[in-house]
Formats: structure tokens, C-alpha cells, sequence
């Protein structure tokens, strides 16, 4: 006997405040003493880890 078919639940996953859903950042990079900005750089957000959503609370 087949198991019926479930809906998929529908979670209403919300964007990541910091990275607005997208899963990446960008930061400044500084050198030099006087901590000149000479361009940016994209990492993955650590409020979501990179997956877009908010976290759940």
C-alpha cells in the first residue's frame, strides 16, 4: 500500500535582515597603518550561515 501523498508544508521564511536573502556580504578591505580602503570584498552572512533565511528565534 502506497502512502498518500502529503502536502508539502509551506514555511514563510522570511529574509535575512543583515543580507536581505541573499546570502552574502560585503566588507571593506583596509591596509596599511592608516587603514586605507582599497576595495570589497563578499563573504557568506553569519547571522543566516549563508542560507538567505532568518534564523529562527
Amino acid at each position: 500500500m502506497a502512502t498518500p501523498d502529503t502536502a508539502a508544508r509551506e514555511t514563510d521564511a522570511k529574509d535575512c535582515p543583515v543580507c536581505h536573502g541573499t546570502g552574502e556580504v560585503s566588507r571593506t578591505v583596509q591596509v596599511g597603518r592608516k587603514r586605507r580602503a582599497v576595495g570589497k570584498q563578499t563573504g557568506f552572512c553569519l547571522n543566516c550561515l549563508g542560507s538567505g533565511e532568518a534564523p529562527a528565534e
